[in-house]
């Protein structure tokens, strides 16, 4: 599963507002809603974001695994 609470404290702590992806950067509304809604997005989405802010993939998803079931 993946957590992307991260991406909006670090677009915080930038002053970076989603309007700010949409206009500036031609983000999707859709690729926003994925991003709130904890959807998949493609790497590329993740390395722009990673450029635009100036920081680590760890600051903007959270990967959280489950143990297998036997």
């Amino acid at each position: 599963m993946r957590d992307y609470a991260p991406l909006w404290e670090t677009m915080q702590r930038k002053g970076i507002t989603t309007y700010t992806l949409i206009s500036t950067y031609k983000f999707s509304k859709g690729t926003i809603y994925r991003l709130k809604h904890n959807q998949n997005v493609n790497i590329q989405t993740l390395e722009d974001l990673c450029e635009i802010l100036e920081c680590s993939i760890q600051d903007v998803v959270k990967v959280i695994l489950h143990p297998k079931s036997n």
